[in-house]
């Protein structure tokens, strides 16, 4: 599950993303105008302490892009040059905001949601003290088996990060993460990256406007 708060926040996520991600070596589309909010969905720290987020968004009459985020109440040691910005929450006070591609417990989550056919977390909104579900506006699952042990998973050890045509690409002791940062319509950013003779899992989803499944991210295991 993952608890959301209805509260003010400054800036708001539209606002941050409007104005980090046309500095990004991926960004495509009409830098200058806000980005609109297309879906998003969620994965759970099983530590409960970082809020994992995706949003999907269009910056004018650009491609889909894919934009995780974390979010934290204290800096992430190390980090420093994916941090986007800090952002005042009514709730929960002053939260780090992070290119999740950057933060171990986004590489975890996913890797674990594609490996072991997980799917997005389910959203509970707490309103006047009492938690009510929320319809996801993004539904995402994984391929790889409900079989696979989470305690077998390879650890995530240090980050080694790259940007490719339309992705981003993390190596992380074990694993390998391979993001679509571009959706576009006709486009498949990740067709590339496919490689039958090595075993791979992926993230697909759909939202609204993408009735067909589309390939999220790619996840392969390093470690044999």
């Amino acid at each position: 599950m993952a608890l959301i708060y209805r509260a003010e926040i400054q800036p708001s996520k539209v606002d941050l993303i409007t104005t980090w991600a046309p500095t990004q070596p991926w960004f495509v589309g009409e830098a200058g105008v806000a980005v609109t909010n297309l879906a998003a969905y969620r994965f759970d720290d099983p530590a409960g302490a970082v809020g994992i987020e995706t949003i999907l968004v269009r910056a004018g009459t650009g491609p889909v892009l894919q934009v995780p985020l974390t979010y934290r109440d204290a800096p992430l040691a190390g980090a420093e040059a994916a941090l986007i910005t800090t952002m005042q929450h009514s709730v929960l006070g002053e939260r780090w905001v992070y290119d999740a591609t950057a933060d171990p417990v986004y590489i975890a989550a996913a890797a674990t949601i594609a490996l072991t056919g997980g799917r997005q977390a389910d959203l509970q909104v707490e309103t006047d003290g009492e938690l009510v579900l929320r319809d996801p506006t993004a539904v995402v699952a994984g391929s790889g088996s409900p079989d696979n042990s989470v305690a077998d998973l390879p650890e995530v050890g240090d980050l080694t990060i790259r940007h490719e045509h339309g992705t981003t690409v993390v190596d992380a002791g074990g694993l390998r993460l391979v993001l679509a940062r571009v959706l576009g319509d006709d486009d498949d950013v990740l067709a590339a990256d496919s490689d039958e003779t090595t075993a791979r899992e992926v993230l697909a989803g759909t939202w609204p406007g993408q009735a067909d499944l589309r390939t999220l991210l790619l996840v392969e295991r390093l470690d044999g």
